[in-house]
């Protein structure tokens, strides 16, 4: 019995727009590659005493990096990035450490960055890659513990399991969790970007830290999310008041 009939076909524009979605794909991975190849070897001639990599000299930014909906990846736009970046970074100093997710890293080599994340690929950052399962809160370097000034959080799910686990490991790892509530905002700056239906969780998880909704609104460069996204923080700034 011949059921070539009962076979689906694609149209030619949905054949055309799946080739073209097939061959985006195959151009991220052959520059993403590229890039991982060049670290590795760059690494090595450090290791050997030469210069290391400095990614400023390198065209580096999150379209490198598609994202992965599997696991919840929707970046944001280059201007939301930097109004983060900018009111994290304040006064921090050299000698501080701050924690965030990989759409919001700065381009700049100071202070030190450390960045969390269940994405492999961003192991290319190397010594600033910290693999972070928000199933597992504990499950991080022992020597982090308490050592953490400033943290942007971005919870990859808009459940109160994942954001309390989250939070669980912002208390960790931060080292003003002790401080008294009227300076810890000066010694430690938290952000977390996360859906509006989440406020009442976060409200309740903060606390003691003082985090509040703010006027900022990130947004995202690709994906138009049902969800509406918010921004709570600490602190006020020139970026955001609190509402």
């Amino acid at each position: 019995m011949d059921n070539d009939d009962d076979m689906p076909v694609l149209s030619d524009t949905a054949l055309l727009a799946l080739q073209e979605f097939y061959a985006e794909r195959a151009a991220h991975e052959e520059r993403f590659n590229r890039l991982e190849n060049e670290t590795e070897t760059t690494s090595a001639k450090a290791q050997a005493g030469e210069s290391p990599i400095n990614f400023l000299d390198h065209e580096l930014n999150m379209d490198i990096f598609s994202e992965n909906w599997q696991y919840s990846q929707f970046w944001y736009t280059e201007e939301t990035a930097r109004i983060l970046v900018t009111a994290l970074l304040g006064d921090a100093s050299k000698g501080e450490t701050i924690a965030m997710k990989e759409s919001a890293r700065p381009k700049t080599s100071w202070p030190k960055i450390l960045l969390f994340e269940f994405d492999r690929r961003f192991k290319i950052f190397k010594d600033e890659f910290v693999f972070y399962d928000f199933k597992n809160p504990f499950q991080l370097p022992s020597e982090l513990k308490g050592t953490v000034n400033h943290f942007i959080c971005d919870p990859p799910f808009l459940s109160d399991d994942c954001q309390t686990k989250v939070a669980l490991s912002v208390k960790w790892l931060s080292k003003s969790c002790d401080v008294s509530p009227d300076s810890r905002a000066k010694e430690s700056r938290l952000v977390i970007c996360t859906g509006e239906r989440m406020e009442r969780t976060i409200a309740k998880l903060y606390q003691k830290q003082g985090v509040f909704r703010t006027s900022f609104e990130p947004v995202h460069s690709k994906q138009q999310l049902s969800n509406e996204f918010r921004c709570f923080a600490n602190f006020e700034c020139s970026q955001w008041f609190w509402k």
